[in-house]
C-alpha cells in the first residue's frame, strides 16, 4: 500500500466538515484494495461533556461515522470518476464494539473492499487503538448525484 492524504487533501475529496469530519489522515492506501487512516479522538470532541458526564467514552455512532468517512475516501481515491458523488450508508452488518474509545485515544481504521456492484460498495473495517481492536464492522453505501434527495 502506499499514499498518505492530509487533512487539506481529505476535504478536497469529503464533503463533510468540522465539526462532523472525522479523519485527520491516510496513512496508506491501495486503491481497488483497502485503506489505513486515523482519527485523534480529544477531550475537545463535542460530545464529549454529555457522553457520559465523568466518564467520557467516544460514542459507537461516531466511531462508526468515522470508519465510514475512511471508506469514502477509499471509494473516491480508487475510482475518481465518483468524485463529487455523495455516500449514503445504507447499511452496517456485523458490528461489534470490543471496547471503549477514549478522549486522548488514536484510532487506526483499515477498512478494505468486499464487493462492489455498480455504485453500491460493501467493505469491511477495523478499528484499533494501541493495536487492539476496538470495532468491528461490515459497511454497504451506495453513490447519489450531489443533488439527489430520498424519496418521502
Amino acid at each position: 500500500m502506499s499514499g498518505v492524504m492530509e487533512y487539506r487533501e481529505i476535504q478536497e475529496l469529503l464533503v463533510h466538515r468540522h465539526p462532523v469530519l472525522l479523519v485527520d489522515r491516510v496513512l496508506e492506501i491501495e486503491e481497488g484494495k483497502g485503506i489505513v487512516a486515523l482519527k485523534n479522538f480529544t477531550v475537545n470532541e463535542p460530545y464529549v461533556p454529555g457522553h457520559f458526564p465523568g466518564n467520557p467514552i467516544v460514542p459507537g455512532t461516531v466511531l462508526i461515522e468515522s470508519m465510514a468517512q475512511v471508506g469514502a475516501l477509499f471509494v473516491a481515491r480508487s475510482v475518481p470518476s465518483v468524485r463529487g458523488r455523495v455516500p449514503y450508508l445504507v447499511g452496517l452488518d456485523q458490528v461489534r464494539f470490543r471496547s471503549p474509545v477514549l478522549p486522548g485515544d488514536q484510532v487506526i481504521h483499515h477498512v478494505e473492499l468486499l464487493r462492489r456492484k455498480k455504485d453500491l460498495w460493501k467493505v469491511k473495517g477495523v478499528a484499533r487503538v494501541d493495536g487492539k481492536i476496538v470495532m468491528e464492522a461490515v459497511l454497504l453505501a451506495v453513490l447519489l448525484p450531489p443533488s439527489a434527495k430520498e424519496e418521502p
